[in-house]
This record gives structure tokens, sequence and C-alpha cells, in this order.
């Protein structure tokens, strides 16, 4: 057994679309006239990124460590939840190696936005430059997420445990 496990995590979120609320994807602000509807700021990104790291070193999912029902999260920001989820990857010795995530939309338009959202997932999650990717997709109109109804996005994780200091590889 490798002195260095690999782990894998695989999250997944969706919001609905409403009027009134701002939208905010990856940590990002975006100019839309909807926001996601959820408990907290409601980002399926860093929701989806959220899942996948606590998936990874099997600490079950988000509404786990942040009931939605608690009003200490309403209106919550996402990044700083998941900085709490980052936290935890980390105080159990793993780093992020590879992070690869896809975000769902009809509208609006968002792939200008995906290297933005890749460094500030980066930043949040402490991984490495150039370890982040974030892919955004059409769902062309088919089902919900085709009719502009709401978004969801996946993320995959790749963690390594740290070496322990002075162990050699």
């Amino acid at each position: 057994m490798s002195r260095f496990p690999l782990r894998i995590g695989h999250g997944f979120d969706a919001h609905p679309l409403v009027a009134g609320r701002p939208l905010r994807l990856g940590g990002v602000p975006v100019v839309y006239e909807r926001g996601l509807q959820g408990h907290s700021d409601a980002d399926v990104l860093l929701h989806a990124v959220a899942n996948a790291l606590l998936g990874a070193i099997g600490e079950g999912d988000l509404g786990r460590h942040f009931t939605p029902g608690d009003p200490r999260y309403q209106g919550a920001d996402s990044a700083l939840l998941l900085g709490r989820i980052a936290e935890r990857v980390r105080v159990r010795g793993y780093v992020v190696v590879n992070l690869d995530a896809t975000v769902v939309a009809q509208a609006p338009r968002l792939a200008g936005l995906a290297s933005e959202m890749e460094k500030r997932v980066g930043d949040l999650v402490g991984a490495a430059a150039g370890t982040v990717n974030v892919k955004i997709s059409s769902p062309e109109g088919l089902g919900a997420l085709g009719r502009g109804d709401g978004m969801a996005a996946w993320a995959v994780v790749l963690l390594q445990g740290a070496p322990e200091e002075g162990a050699a590889g």
C-alpha cells in the first residue's frame, strides 16, 4: 500500500433559477436577471466541489455539515462553506491533485467565465495552478435544465495523502 494514498470523490448539485436573487457560480458573480434558489447562496459549482471533497475523505455530503434548515447558513456565502471543507481535507492530510467540474446551464452563456471560476475554485481548495478545470455545457434545450429552470454541476476530485514530514518517497 502506498504511503501517500490517493482518494477520489464525486460531487453533484442542482438548484432552480428564480427572480430576485444574485447569481454566483464558482464563487464568481454572474450578471443575469435570475439567481439560484437555495438556503445558502446556492452556488451549484462550489456545492458540487464541496461534495466531491467530502466524498473523497469519506465524510458524507454538504448537507450533513451545513444543515439546510439551520438559520446560521441562510444566505451563506458558499465560498466560506467550501473553505471549511477544504480545511477538513488539509487536516486529514490530503492535497488536491486534480479537480474537474462541469456546469450545465442553458443561460446565461458562461464560457467566458470558466478561467475565472477555475482560479477562484483553485484558491478556495488550495490547489496548485493548472490543476482545476471547469467546463461549461449547454443542455441544448433538453429537460428542465434546457428550459432554463435551473442549473446543475458535477465535480470529480483526486486527492493525495501528503507525505509526513521527514518521510522519504
